[in-house]
This record gives structure tokens, sequence and C-alpha cells, in this order.
């Protein structure tokens, strides 16, 4: 098997969404919605982090299992700023999709490690 660097991975996941929202959101909704997924992404690549320092198996699944929900919030969120057209389907296809192949590789890891 192919060993990755998914810690950079994560970060750069992360970063980007940072990256994606340089200047405040003007509307209400906007603004909530753009936090909530800059601390989604950012609570996914730490999480991720405590994943590789965990000490039992268990206590992996653990971490990769909160690593996944929020995985999937940053997902939710980014698709209803898209329905709601505060943000360009096309702006953010490519985190999007590291989104969605960030997490097949964290349910690979978790059946790997359950």
């Amino acid at each position: 098997m192919k060993k990755y660097n998914l810690d950079s991975r994560f970060e750069d996941f992360a970063a980007s969404v940072i990256v994606m929202f340089p200047e405040q959101p003007t509307s209400f909704a906007a603004d909530y919605l753009t936090k909530q997924l800059i601390r989604s992404a950012c609570s996914a690549a730490l999480n991720f982090g405590e994943f590789e320092g965990a000490g039992s198996n268990k206590d992996r699944v653990n971490k990769l299992r909160i690593t996944l929900k929020e995985l999937r919030e940053s997902l939710r969120n980014m698709n209803i700023q898209i329905k709601a057209n505060l943000i360009n389907s096309n702006d953010i296809k490519t985190i999007r999709n590291e989104n969605d192949e960030l997490i097949r590789i964290v349910v690979s890891l978790i059946k790997r490690f359950s």
C-alpha cells in the first residue's frame, strides 16, 4: 500500500477553506455558515492529528469518527451555501472533491482500525 502524507492533506484542506474567504461575508447567513465551515474544516484536520497520536485502536477509531463528522459537516455546509447562492460551485469544486476524498479515506481507516 502506498503511503500518503495524510496530515498534510488535512492541513491543506483546512487552509484552502480559510483562503477561500479572505474577507468577512456581508450577510448574516453567509457570515454564520462561513465561520462554521472554517471551524469544521479545521476541526477535521486537528482531530486527524489526534488520531495519529492515539494510544489504542479504540481511541484511533473515536478520533476518526469525530474527523468524519466534521468532514461531513463541511461538505453539507458547502452544499447549503451553494444552494443559497452564497458561493459558486465552480469556485469550490476542488475543495469539495478533496473533502469527498478525505471522507472516503477516513471511512477506510475506520474499517481498518475497528
